[in-house]
């Protein structure tokens, strides 16, 4: 089993959430975040002031999925939240040991 940590651009959460969802993977959780890589933030305006704004607001989905599924989730993810702009985001994909669903004791496969 691995998990999938995805950090997108917010407004393309549904997009994302639809598209996996097409494809058969509809369990995940979303977080919103703040962070920044490359972008390195950038500067508002407000009332008259000038401020940087070193965060910018993400979305990060986790996403525990049996091994056969990864390649398949990350293409949709890329191809779904992809704009070609800096700040796109990331994808990080780790082992997972094991899983248990607390309603039935279920683990592993089982309880994905």
């Amino acid at each position: 089993m691995k998990k999938i940590e995805a950090i997108i651009k917010p407004f393309k959460l549904d997009d994302v959430r639809e598209a996996l969802s097409d494809v058969g993977i509809t369990g995940m959780t979303v977080s919103e975040v703040k962070g920044f890589g490359r972008q390195k933030g950038h500067t508002e305006l407000y009332r008259g002031a000038e401020y940087m704004v070193d965060f910018l607001p993400k979305v990060k989905l986790d996403i525990v999925l049996s091994d056969e599924d990864v390649e398949r989730a990350i293409e949709v993810i890329v191809k779904t939240a992809q704009t070609g702009k800096i700040g796109d985001g990331k994808i990080f994909v780790t082992d997972v040991e094991r899983v248990v669903r607390i309603r039935t004791a279920e683990e592993d496969e089982e309880a994905i």
